[in-house]
């Protein structure tokens, strides 16, 4: 059975005629096709792929490659797209929408256009398939680890050598993209001494000194699957204080990797963290969830949070990511990617988690 095909089953469970989808990593996932634009008509048994003349060829080749059964139509404006679509939906009663990814400027045009149809929310029908990943699937997010995993330690050597933050994250870039990644999973976070207190810091020109602790947080592309890791190192022996930081959260990081298993209550994930810094007095700055799945998206299903009401399931693709950060002094964060299994997590990222340099 196509993803495709597993949707619409999904859809009559609910007693959804058909869904319009227009989240373009849905589109990818059910169809294989990895161009800029593009929507998808989802029915009982009838599956239209709608997109412009650019895509003529690729959208035919990579349907075929993907063993999708749909039909191709080609519309040279988006209105004649959203026409074919309407045609293809006559038959409807209700049509679903995605209602996350659906702007309310793109839900009145819909709805001016599908006249004979009632809109309706989905939910999150495909991100729901999405979540649980594929042998394929994994493999492509472990050859993104691997490809991390790789760069940095060829640069780590560049640490103390008068490199600026931003050079380093461009150096990073640069390596995993040599590698064979064709994009960043996102702007790599390079934060050396008190800039590494701020969780999402942007790289700046200021200098990587030695003796003082530098968060790196990055991940890479490969076939359209995302990879992320954080690693905070130093060049020389950056103290007692930040040893001591950098210690409780090695321990939470490792408790929040021994929770993970299938079954396992995603907020008991982040609570097993928590616990560890929480009991070091420092609960206060760890500032955001312990993780997040990981996929075609670098944030999607399950979320591994206090607030979360999840349980892991086998093959979800999950980070542990458990921080602390101090204004004006710093901070650490440590971050694998691992696989759900029911013995446990299976890391993709396999870079040391060694402090000094």
């Amino acid at each position: 059975m196509s993803r495709a095909d597993n949707l619409a089953k999904r859809l009559a469970e609910r007693e959804l005629a058909a869904l319009v989808v227009t989240n373009l990593p849905n589109v990818r996932y059910l169809t294989g096709f990895t161009g800029s634009a593009a929507m998808l008509l989802v029915g009982r048994d009838h599956t239209l792929f709608v997109t412009d003349g650019r895509y003529r060829d690729q959208s035919a080749e990579q349907l075929t490659a993907a063993g999708v059964d749909a039909e191709i139509a080609i519309g040279t404006t988006m209105a004649a797209q959203r026409e074919r679509l309407v045609d293809a939906a006559r038959d409807y009663a209700l049509l679903a929408l995605e209602d996350h990814d659906v702007t309310w400027a793109q839900q009145r045009e819909l709805a001016a256009a599908f006249t004979n149809c009632e809109l309706v929310p989905a939910g999150t029908p495909v991100e729901e398939l999405r979540r649980v990943k594929d042998a394929g699937e994994i493999d492509r997010i472990r050859a993104a680890c691997a490809i991390a995993d790789d760069a940095f330690g060829e640069l780590t050597a560049r640490f103390g050598t008068g490199i600026t933050e931003r050079e380093f994250a461009l150096a990073l870039e640069f390596a995993m993209r040599e590698r064979g990644a064709s994009a960043m999973s996102f702007d790599p976070i390079v934060a050396s001494g008190p800039n590494g207190a701020k969780p999402h810091a942007q790289p700046s020109d200021r200098v990587i000194e030695r003796h003082e602790l530098v968060v790196c947080d990055f991940g890479c592309i490969v076939d359209g699957y995302c990879s992320d890791m954080t690693r905070t190192v130093s060049v020389g022996d950056p103290g007692p204080d930040a040893r001591r930081l950098y210690d409780v959260v090695l321990e939470s990081q490792a408790a929040g990797r021994d929770a993970v298993a299938v079954g396992a209550d995603c907020a008991g994930v982040d609570r097993a963290s928590r616990d560890v810094i929480d009991a070091a007095g420092l609960g206060d700055t760890f500032l955001h969830g312990t993780g997040h799945g990981v996929g075609l998206d670098i944030h999607e299903a399950p979320r591994v949070a206090s607030s979360a009401r999840d349980t892991l399931r086998d093959n979800d693709v999950v980070t542990v990511e458990p921080g602390v950060y101090l204004p004006g002094v710093g901070g650490v964060r440590i971050e694998d990617t691992v696989v759900v299994t029911p013995g446990g997590a299976r890391p993709l990222t396999l870079t040391p988690k060694d402090l000094v340099l």
